[in-house]
């Protein structure tokens, strides 16, 4: 009985074979010599290219090749390689793979002692930023690459291989051509697999946007909520505010949200911006923030979300002073830098007779008790000259509070001279 054999998807069958084929990435020039390749770290998004580029540089080598996944295959397999190297230590062995970020610590660490002697190269492809996934011994042993997401004229230089290949176009209107290029988010894969099953098809006319809408789905949003993308959006997002760019804030925001982010992250991310970025330079904006906290708290999505929304537009209209936060970090080092300098005796409370004795409270003079509710009095420890860590800006409410620091400033350089 003759058994069924499948074709291997159209994404295999033209997969590039030479370096100059790989499309919307330029890394060939990374490998200075295959004579003498080093263990490599292969790091970029899905589709981009990476296996591609692993398999072409292995071939190029000559050198014995295995190909493993660290989502399928355990130790065992990997104990089973090392093996085959002991059995013959003159057979230099490239070893592809592919998800390396999913292997534990141990899984990592059993590598190490065939990469110091030399016998195996390691080729590691990830989708995730390799300084968080992987161990330090194991990344110093190899070269990271990088790869880029796949852009829109990309993807059309990967449909067009794929009409030259299968010798048949697509039977796709223009828009709808650009348009799955859209929904493939830069996964050449994704694309390559998308296609394959419209050139399958019998079609009459060509198909429109809207017909391709009701057999494709979009690719899924890549977004990992514990790992660096969830950094990046939130870094992208805080930057917008502070920027004052409220159109990019909301786009950063519904990406997140599309992609499945917790919005009290968000709503908690706009409770930090406004204490850091905004300050007093608008006291408000704090209450904003924590009330679109409550509001998404109590109603949830998605009508939670529309509170969420209007607190980052009033973050980003807002007017910024980081004065504050500023204030915070020099008074903290300052406080650190001299220690445990004595609180003056003119500003301790004098609760008993030897307290009073000992000269506490002596000369404190009480500041309602004079004009405009200001004495003028030195706060400082005696051993410590007078700093200035709160510099208000010239915007929104510190305005204000600029003018009133500099009234104080100035009448407390006449009484201290009278």
């Amino acid at each position: 009985m003759q058994l069924f054999e499948q074709t291997p998807p159209l994404a295999d069958r033209i997969r590039p074979k030479e370096l100059d084929e790989l499309i919307g990435q330029s890394v060939s020039e990374q490998i200075s010599s295959f004579d003498n390749l080093q263990s490599l770290i292969l790091w970029g998004p899905p589709g981009s290219g990476k296996t591609s580029f692993a398999k072409i540089i292995a071939k190029k080598t000559g050198l014995r090749f295995e190909e493993t996944s660290a989502v399928m295959h355990a130790t065992a397999k990997f104990k089973s390689i090392f093996e085959e190297l002991s059995r013959d230590p003159s057979q230099k062995t490239i070893i592809l793979i592919d998800e390396i970020h999913h292997l534990n610590k141990s899984q990592q660490d059993i590598f190490l002692p065939h990469l110091e002697n030399g016998s195996l190269i390691l080729i590691g492809t990830t989708t995730e930023n390799p300084s968080f996934e992987l161990r330090p011994a194991l990344l110093s042993r190899c070269k990271v690459i990088t790869f880029n997401r796949l852009q829109l004229e990309d993807l059309e230089q990967i449909l067009q291989r794929a009409e030259h290949f299968m010798n048949k176009k697509l039977p796709l209107t223009s828009d709808a051509r650009q348009y799955l290029c859209l929904i493939s988010d830069g996964d050449g894969r994704y694309l390559l697999n998308r296609a394959e099953e419209l050139l399958s098809k019998n079609v009459d006319e060509p198909l429109s946007v809207e017909d391709l809408k009701k057999i494709s789905t979009k690719r899924a949003i890549v977004y990992d909520k514990s790992l660096e993308e969830h950094y990046n959006l939130l870094s992208a997002f805080h930057k917008s505010l502070r920027g004052s760019d409220v159109d990019a804030a909301l786009y950063w925001t519904n990406r997140m949200l599309i992609a499945g982010e917790n919005p009290l992250i968000i709503a908690r991310r706009l409770i930090r911006f406004a204490t850091e970025d905004i300050g007093l330079a608008d006291p408000n904006a704090v209450l904003q923030a924590v009330a679109a906290h409550q509001v998404y708290s109590m109603l949830g999505s998605p009508e939670g979300e529309l509170a969420i929304t209007n607190a980052v537009i009033y973050m980003a209209t807002a007017p910024k002073s980081n004065a504050g936060y500023m204030a915070y970090n020099q008074s903290k080092k300052c406080a650190e830098f001299y220690g445990s300098l004595p609180v003056p005796l003119r500003i301790r409370n004098a609760e008993t007779k030897l307290m009073k004795d000992l000269g506490y409270n002596n000369g404190y003079v009480y500041d309602h008790n004079t004009k405009n509710a200001f004495s003028g009095g030195n706060f400082f420890p005696d051993e410590l000259s007078r700093k200035k860590f709160y510099q208000p800006v010239e915007r929104g409410f510190e305005r204000e509070l600029k003018k009133r620091i500099e009234w104080w400033d100035k009448h407390r350089e006449i009484k201290q001279n009278s």
